[in-house]
């Protein structure tokens, strides 16, 4: 029969015990918050940048110093005097808007719809994207945008084969210097009718006709998600391929939050597992009035 005193003993055992544990447990806890707050602020290895045109009412001045606050160590799309702008601000560019040119015709070329797949804007595009090259170059840059062009009854085959000879003009210059031109792969559906290079498809293939290293594509995640979906795995097979990306809600190209129906974070994380370090754009047009506190949100969703 079991006595008081034998009963008060197993009490305080079992009290010791359970201090034990309670002390591990907090200590154990206490250690999990101390590793949180040590790599609080160290998350990812993106760098995060901003297209400029969707904040037509901000300077870059204002760009500038808004989002040393948040993250951002880029303004992008801008031409070399407004990047002087942006580096005297303490940002750099890490996309360089491509070159505006004008034909013998007249043409105005280099835009969205009217660049490389056509051989008659070629000579133009060359000698407006060698001296951009060079500028670039002398900034400090090493990253230029292009466009395919408009179909306008053009095969993709023959467009294809188009923009591979143009390119190729300029890529001994580009590999001189260090410069890589990145086409954009845009969506011809809702925004950029009958643009021709709008699938991940077409583009790489456009990659390995030209066979440079300097020759890369934009993979922007809202034209591609419209165009085709599956963006992670088209990141995870395709990735050697792309030196640039872009964001923005889909659908309406707005913020990228739960508003809409991509999965951000994952998206980041599928990027960084392929070892990209560079740059990623935010392209969505804000909806909202406080537009810089819109753009934040971005690139904390963004800092996975």
């Amino acid at each position: 029969m079991t006595t008081q005193r034998e009963n008060r003993r197993r009490f305080l055992k079992l009290s010791a015990t359970s201090a034990a544990f309670a002390t591990m447990a907090s200590s154990m806890q206490h250690r999990l918050f101390a590793h949180d707050d040590a790599t609080q602020g160290e998350k990812g290895q993106i760098k995060h940048s901003v297209c400029k045109w969707c904040y037509p009412e901000h300077s870059i001045e204002d760009l500038c110093v808004a989002g040393k606050e948040f993250g951002l160590s880029s303004i992008e799309l801008l031409a070399p005097k407004q990047i002087a702008v942006a580096q005297k601000n303490g940002m750099t560019c890490g996309l360089v808007n491509s070159p505006r040119a004008k034909t013998a015709e007249g043409v105005n070329v280099g835009g969205i719809r009217r660049s490389w797949n056509r051989v008659e804007y070629h000579d133009a595009l060359v000698a407006s994207y060698s001296q951009l090259i060079e500028e670039t170059k002398a900034l400090g840059l090493d990253n230029i945008i292009c466009f395919s062009g408009n179909r306008d009854g053009m095969s993709d085959e023959e467009g294809m084969k188009n923009c591979a000879t143009g390119l190729k003009r300029i890529m001994p210059l580009a590999e001189k210097n260090g410069v890589t031109i990145t086409m954009e792969l845009l969506n011809s559906f809702v925004n950029h009718k009958d643009y021709m290079c709008d699938t991940t498809a077409w583009g790489v293939g456009l990659c390995n006709m030209i066979g440079s290293e300097r020759v890369k594509l934009l993979y922007d995640i809202y034209h591609m998600q419209i165009m085709e979906g599956n963006v992670i795995k088209r990141i995870k097979d395709n990735h050697q391929y792309f030196s640039h990306y872009h964001t923005g809600g889909v659908p309406g190209r707005n913020e990228i939050d739960d508003t809409q129906e991509l999965n951000y974070p994952a998206i980041i994380r599928a990027i960084e597992e392929t070892g990209y370090t560079a740059f990623l754009g935010q392209e969505f047009i804000p909806k909202r009035a406080d537009k810089l506190a819109s753009l934040k949100q971005g690139v904390e969703i963004c800092s996975v």
